[in-house]
C-alpha cells in the first residue's frame, strides 16, 4: 500500500451522520491523516467549518475529496488516496456496494454503520473472498446498530469464567434525570428511509442466508426461545417487546463465524427493548403495526416516506434531531447470560451438556447520544483498530461482523475512552 495515502477518509461527510463523524474525528484520529469525501465541495468545505468550530481547531487544510456514488471511477479515486474508507453514506442498500467494491478492488479497508441485514449479507456472500484475496478487511453495523450488542457478547463471554449458553439483551434509551423531554426527533432521515426498505424487503433474508450458510448450524441445548410479545422484565424492570433492529443477526453471524473458525460454541441470543409501562409499549405496537403494514406496498412506503414526523410518532423528520436533544439521550443495554462453570467445560465446542445451566451473568453497556454520539466514535473506533491491530484480526481480510473482526483486540478499550464513547460494566455474577 502506497506510503503517501491518508489513513482514513470519511465518506459522506457533508451528511447528518457524516458531520459528526467528522467531529468526533478531531479526538479519536488524532495523530493520523484523515480527510473527507462527498458529491459537493462547497457542502464539506462548510461542514469542516462548522464542526473545526464546534471542536475549536483549524480543519480548514483536512484534504476535500470528491466522490459520488454514481460515478464508480472516482470512488475507485478516492478508495486509493487512503487505507480505510469510513463510509457513512447510506441507505446503504441503495449505495453501500459501490463503495465496498472500489474498496476492495483498491486494497483499501471499509466500514460502514449499516444496520440492514439484507446490504450486510449479501455484501459478505458476493465480496468475502475476494477481500481475504485481497488483505481487505470490510465490517459492518460498526455504530450503535450494532457494536454495543455485538461487543457486549464477546464482554459476557471474556468475564464469565466458563461457557455462556445463551445471552438477553434488554435495551433502555431515554432523557437523562433532570431533562425536559421536550426536543426535536431522535432520527434523521436518512435512517427511516434505511427503515422503510429495510422492511420492505425482509423477505430477501432467507434466499440470501440459504446461498450463505448452505450448511445449517447444528443446534445446541437448552434453545433459548423468544420471550412472548410483551412481558415485564425482572432484569431491568422495564415492559419489553422484540428489538426490530439488526442485532441479533449481526450477534449471530460473528457467532457462527466464531464456531467455523476456532469451533467455539455460538452463544445463542434475544433482544428486546423496554419501555416504561405497558401504555407506552402498546402505543410503540400501533405505530410498529402501522409502519410494517405501509412499507408492504408502494403507496405506503411514499407515505412512510413523506410524513415520517407522523408516522413515527415524532421519533424521525427530515431536519433530524437538534444537537441539544441527541446530548441528553442516554441509552443502557443489560445482558443476561447462563451457561456453565469453566470446571463443566467440554471437550470439543460442538459437544452437547446433559446438564441445565448453572451459572449466570449480568453487564451493562451504556453511553450517552446513542445515534450521533456513541455511534460516530464507535465507527472511528473501527476503522483506529483495523489500522493499529490488523494483526489481532482473522485471515488478514474478509467481510466480517464487529466481533468476529475485533474479538481478540482492545476495541473495547478504546470505546471506553471518548467522550461519546461506551462503558462496559459487570453488574453481577454467579
Amino acid at each position: 500500500m502506497s506510503a503517501d495515502r491518508l489513513d482514513v477518509i470519511i465518506f459522506g461527510a457533508s451528511g447528518f451522520t457524516g458531520k459528526y463523524t467528522v467531529f468526533e474525528a478531531v479526538s479519536v484520529l488524532s495523530g493520523l491523516r484523515w480527510g473527507i469525501a462527498g458529491r459537493n465541495r462547497e457542502k464539506l468545505v462548510a461542514v469542516l467549518k462548522e464542526m473545526g468550530a464546534k471542536a475549536k481547531k483549524d480543519l480548514s487544510q483536512v484534504p476535500i475529496f470528491i466522490a459520488d456514488v454514481n460515478d464508480e471511477a472516482s470512488l475507485l479515486e478516492m478508495a486509493k488516496k487512503c487505507r480505510i474508507v469510513v463510509n457513512t453514506a447510506g441507505p446503504y442498500r441503495f449505495h453501500g456496494e459501490k463503495v465496498v467494491k472500489a474498496c476492495v478492488e483498491s486494497g483499501t479497508h471499509h466500514v460502514d454503520v449499516s444496520g440492514e441485514p439484507q446490504y450486510m449479507e449479501t455484501m459478505q456472500m458476493k465480496y468475502d473472498k475476494l477481500a481475504k484475496e485481497k488483505g481487505v478487511y470490510v465490517v459492518s453495523a460498526c455504530g450503535f446498530d450494532s457494536i454495543p450488542a455485538d461487543m457486549g457478547v464477546i464482554f459476557v463471554e471474556k468475564n464469565f469464567d466458563g461457557v455462556v449458553n445463551s445471552v438477553e439483551t434488554f435495551l433502555e434509551s431515554g432523557i437523562k434525570e433532570g431533562e425536559s423531554g421536550r426536543g426535536s426527533a431522535g432520527l434523521n432521515y436518512g435512517t427511516w428511509e434505511s427503515a422503510v426498505y429495510g422492511l420492505a424487503h425482509a423477505d430477501e433474508l432467507r434466499g440470501i442466508r440459504q446461498k450463505l450458510y448452505p450448511q445449517r448450524l447444528p443446534k445446541f441445548y437448552p434453545v433459548l426461545k423468544p420471550r412472548p410479545l410483551v412481558f415485564r422484565a425482572t432484569e431491568v424492570d422495564k415492559v419489553c417487546l422484540p428489538f426490530p433492529g439488526s442485532d441479533r443477526s449481526v450477534v449471530m453471524r460473528s457467532q457462527r463465524f466464531l464456531y467455523e473458525q476456532e469451533k467455539k460454541r455460538p452463544v445463542q441470543m434475544q433482544a428486546y427493548v423496554g419501555f416504561p409501562s405497558w401504555l407506552a409499549a402498546s402505543v410503540v405496537i400501533l405505530f410498529a403495526s402501522i409502519f410494517g403494514l405501509f412499507s408492504k406496498f408502494k403507496l405506503g412506503r411514499t407515505l412512510l416516506l413523506k410524513y415520517p414526523g407522523i408516522f413515527s410518532g415524532g421519533l424521525a423528520s427530515r431536519s433530524g434531531p437538534s444537537e441539544e436533544s441527541m446530548e441528553r439521550t442516554y441509552f443502557r443495554m443489560t445482558f443476561r447470560a447462563i451457561g456453565w462453570p469453566k470446571s463443566d467445560r467440554l471437550a470439543e465446542g460442538s459437544d452437547q451438556y446433559t446438564e441445565p445451566p448453572s451459572k449466570s451473568l449480568m453487564v451493562r453497556v451504556s453511553g450517552m447520544n446513542p445515534g450521533y454520539g456513541a455511534t460516530c466514535v464507535a465507527l472511528l473506533s473501527t476503522a483506529l483498530t483495523i489500522l493499529r491491530e490488523s494483526d489481532k484480526m482473522p485471515n488478514n481480510g474478509g467481510v466480517l461482523a464487529p466481533a468476529a473482526a475485533f474479538s481478540k483486540t482492545s476495541l473495547i478499550s478504546e470505546l471506553e475512552k471518548h467522550d461519546h464513547g461506551m462503558k462496559f460494566e459487570i453488574l453481577a455474577n454467579k
